[in-house]
C-alpha cells in the first residue's frame, strides 16, 4: 500500500517537473501547463485551496452545481451588440488566434477536478474581463489575480518560474513583471469572485457591466 502511495506521488512530481521544465524553456508552451496543474492535483495545498473557494458562498453554489458551459460559437458571438462580453471576447479571440477550446478537461469526479476543468474553460475570459494581456508579463499578472481569488498553489510555481527567468534572461523587463504581478494580485483580492460567474449564461451583457458588477477596475500600473 504505502510502495504504491510512493509511486504515485513520485509520478506526480515528475509531471509537475516536465511541465516547469518545459514552461521554463519556452513560456509560450501552454501545454505545459496543465502537467504541472495534474501533478499538484493532490498536494494539501490544492485541497486547502478548493476548501477555501467552498466557504464563499456564491461559488460553493457552483462547484455544487457543476456548472459547465457548451464550446463558445463564436461566429454567433459576433454578432452580439459591440460592447457585450461575447462579442468582445469574440473580437479578443480573433486578435489573438487562441482557440478557446483548447484545454485539457479532467474526469469531473469530484469538487477539485471541477473547479480545474471550469478554471480552464473560463481562462480566455477571465484575461478578457480582467485587462491583463496576453503576453507572458500579463499571463503571470492574470496568475497573480488566480492567487489572490482561490490560492491554488500553480500560480506560485509560474510566477516564482517567471520572476526566476525574466532575472536571467530578460532582466530590464523585471520592473514591468513585478508591476503586472502587483497589479493581477491587488486587482483579485478586491475584485468579486469570477470562479462563481456564469459568463455563458450572460453573453450579451456589457463587458463594462460585468466589470463594474465585480469590482474590477482595469489600470496598467499599481495602486495600493
Amino acid at each position: 500500500m504505502l510502495r504504491g502511495k510512493s509511486s504515485a506521488i513520485k509520478l506526480d512530481f515528475l509531471m509537475t517537473l516536465k511541465g516547469a521544465v518545459t514552461l521554463a524553456l519556452d513560456p509560450g508552451r501552454a501545454d505545459a501547463t496543465p502537467d504541472i496543474e495534474d501533478g499538484m492535483i493532490k498536494l494539501k495545498a490544492t485541497q486547502l485551496a478548493i476548501d477555501y473557494v467552498k466557504t464563499l458562498p456564491e461559488v460553493v453554489e457552483i462547484v455544487q452545481e457543476r456548472y459547465l458551459a457548451p464550446p463558445p460559437d463564436l461566429t454567433a458571438l459576433a454578432q452580439l451588440p459591440s460592447e457585450s462580453l461575447g462579442r468582445c471576447f469574440a473580437e479578443y479571440i480573433q486578435k489573438t488566434g487562441f482557440d478557446p477550446n483548447y484545454y485539457r478537461s479532467l474526469p469531473i469526479t469530484d469538487d477539485t477536478s471541477y473547479v480545474l476543468t471550469r478554471l480552464r474553460q473560463t481562462h480566455d475570459i477571465w484575461h478578457l474581463v480582467t485587462g491583463l494581456g496576453s503576453s507572458v508579463n500579463g499571463e503571470l499578472g492574470l496568475q497573480a489575480f488566480c492567487l489572490a481569488q482561490i490560492r491554488i498553489p500553480l500560480p506560485i510555481l509560474l510566477i516564482a518560474g517567471g520572476l526566476l527567468r525574466t532575472l536571467f534572461t530578460a532582466p530590464d523587463e523585471l520592473g514591468n513583471l513585478l508591476e503586472n504581478i502587483a497589479i493581477g494580485y491587488r486587482m483579485g483580492a478586491k475584485a468579486k469572485p469570477l470562479l462563481a460567474q456564469k459568463w455563458e449564461d450572460n453573453w450579451d451583457k456589457p463587458l463594462s457591466t460585468w466589470r463594474k458588477e465585480l469590482d474590477i477596475i482595469v489600470v496598467d500600473q499599481y495602486i495600493p
